[in-house]
């Protein structure tokens, strides 16, 4: 368990969310490509052991020009029912769903009926934009500067309403901008809603006949649909989350809520027919829209264009969007000049590694670059000392480089630490992870920054300073028999618990979906975890029993009430 706001986060805002927030380390140039029947293997036993028979598992795809290199299921598509995954079920999509909405605005772009360079507000007159020019591009691209619906805190007690496409815009209308459009880069499932509403607007039809009868049919895609949670779907997969005691299935969530940016259902032998056809519904120039990456005003790229994340690692060209709704996690991947696709639909969204680390993996592997053949270089003492020291990247977000021995350890505020390894004198990765750093030095060879290098979204640059790291926190005695008053769930947010549990003289805590961690107290009512920057406030009653606890983490507060 990161026992983290950001998987309290993810499941509250429905994680309609690009999967891929990791940064990745490169692919490098001129890879030894490996043979078919080797990729095979290799996939294969990475989806293997990480989705064990008995447990939620995943339906995978990975084509290699043209042909299947692996297709099979892996786990269980229903507990209860003992059923496994076939390759051929049916999963939610989550955020996979941008991309069919952004391939309709085009097709609409194509026929004349709008234009990308419009204001929101031409087909949306009664929209509030604050006086700032927002358009299509800017709503496509995640730079719009709405606030995204799914982090707002009174949304997260409606997911189980059916909401007209109307009364979600009302969710989010009035809200404050949090940036001037085209000046910041944010994820944002708002926008998603809002062009698809154009979408109904300019074509007459719904969302949900668009797609289906635009997109679906032309394709062959027969077995993808806009979701709903009441229809009857042959080979639907019931998702689920991990917890305590083995699984419970996900919270419910009506699917009028993630509409456009992530209501849509499909198959992985359907979505190989996306990857391969589905640019033929379009122009080359609207292709070529599609895949072009945004900019911010200053210039910095975003790795982001038009609901797919898009980036070149060293002359590999990636092409990816992954999503996560409640019990679902999924990727596709695309290496387009290798004409490799790589297709990971999951019912285990709590499981690490993620399926878009998954596909990364297996893309890697395919190119003859897998993560499992990097080799670290070992660096000196005195050089790893140049390293050690806080960097800022925002208000509220740091990095603490930190060392023990000869590791070398990084941790964001509100994360775990983590050992990073060196590949060249300034370039570090996290191992089991695709995540990169790359520290800056001046003219005199100094350290100055620190990099962190996203692969879908802008890069973040924190500065070095000269701040004290968080000062470490002391666990003190209290009486264990406090925690017998302590046990119990408390819900966070909708679909998002924390149950405490005492286990002799420890207190333990389990986020859903996430392991089980023994919390520390510092009073005795206050707690934290030794592995990741969170803490826990206890709320008691008069009989010292907790009513209610508050989650600390990253300059966010999260409170809970005990539900049992």
């Amino acid at each position: 368990m990161t026992l983290s706001l950001s998987r309290a986060k993810t499941l509250a805002r429905c994680a309609f969310v690009l999967f891929s927030f990791a940064s990745a380390a490169a692919f490098g140039a001129a890879p030894a490509a490996v043979s078919q029947d080797e990729l095979a293997r290799y996939a294969d036993e990475l989806f293997t052991r990480t989705y064990p028979a008995g447990e939620p598992g995943a339906a995978v795809l990975v084509l290699q020009g043209g042909r299947p290199v692996l297709r099979k299921g892996y786990g269980m598509a229903n507990l209860e029912l003992g059923v496994p995954i076939r390759p051929e079920m049916v999963f939610e999509l989550g955020s996979i769903t941008k991309q069919f909405t952004a391939t309709a605005i085009l097709m609409l772009q194509e026929r004349g009926r709008l234009s990308v360079a419009d204001d929101v507000t031409k087909y949306l007159p009664d929209y509030p934009t604050h006086g700032q020019a927002i358009t299509l591009d800017h709503l496509l691209t995640h730079v719009s500067g709405i606030p995204s619906y799914t982090g707002l805190p009174e949304w997260r007690t409606r997911v189980r309403e059916d909401l007209t496409v109307q009364q979600l815009i009302d969710v989010f209308k009035d809200k404050p901008l949090e940036f001037n459009p085209g000046e910041r880069w944010s994820y944002n499932n708002s926008a998603y809603v809002l062009l698809g509403a154009v979408i109904e607007k300019v074509s007459g039809k719904t969302y949900e006949d668009f797609v289906e009868q635009e997109i679906f049919a032309p394709l062959g895609m027969k077995q993808s649909y806009y979701g709903h949670q009441n229809e009857v779907i042959p080979g639907r997969v019931e998702g689920y989350d991990k917890a305590e005691q083995g699984y419970t299935i996900a919270e419910y969530l009506s699917m009028t809520q993630p509409y456009a940016a992530g209501s849509l259902m499909s198959t992985v032998d359907d979505l190989a027919i996306w990857a391969q056809k589905g640019e033929s519904l379009l122009q080359k120039e609207s292709v070529a829209r599609m895949h072009t990456p945004a900019r911010l005003i200053s210039g910095q790229p975003t790795k982001y264009a038009y609901g797919l994340g898009v980036a070149d690692e060293e002359g590999t060209r990636i092409i990816e969007h992954g999503g996560g709704i409640f019990g679902f996690s999924t990727d596709l991947l695309r290496l387009p000049d290798q004409d490799l696709v790589v297709i990971v639909l999951s019912n285990n969204p709590g499981h690490e590694p993620s399926p878009s680390s998954l596909a990364y993996r297996v893309a890697r592997k395919a190119l003859g670059r897998a993560l499992e053949d990097r080799k670290p270089i070992a660096l000196d003492p005195a050089t790893l000392d140049g390293y050690l020291g806080v960097y800022r990247f925002d208000a509220d977000t740091i990095r603490v480089i930190s060392r023990e021995g000869d590791k070398l350890f990084s941790q964001r505020s509100g994360s775990e630490k983590q050992e990073i390894l060196a590949t060249s004198r300034d370039d570090f990765y996290f191992p089991d992870s695709e995540n990169r750093l790359r520290f800056r030095r001046d003219a005199q060879g100094t350290i100055t920054a620190v990099d962190f290098l996203a692969r879908f979204g802008p890069d973040a640059t924190g500065a070095k300073t000269d701040e004290a790291p968080p000062a470490e926190r002391q666990a003190v005695q209290v009486d264990p028999q406090l925690y017998d008053g302590y046990e119990g769930v408390y819900e966070l947010a909708p679909g998002f618990s924390l149950i405490l549990t005492r286990e002799g003289d420890r207190l333990m805590a389990q986020a859903t979906g996430q392991p089980k961690l023994e919390i520390f107290p510092e009073s005795e009512t206050r707690f934290f975890l030794k592995l990741v920057d969170a803490q826990i406030e206890i709320q008691r009653g008069k009989d010292g029993k907790a009513t209610g606890l508050t989650l600390f983490q990253g300059g966010q507060t999260l409170p809970g009430k005990k539900v049992r």
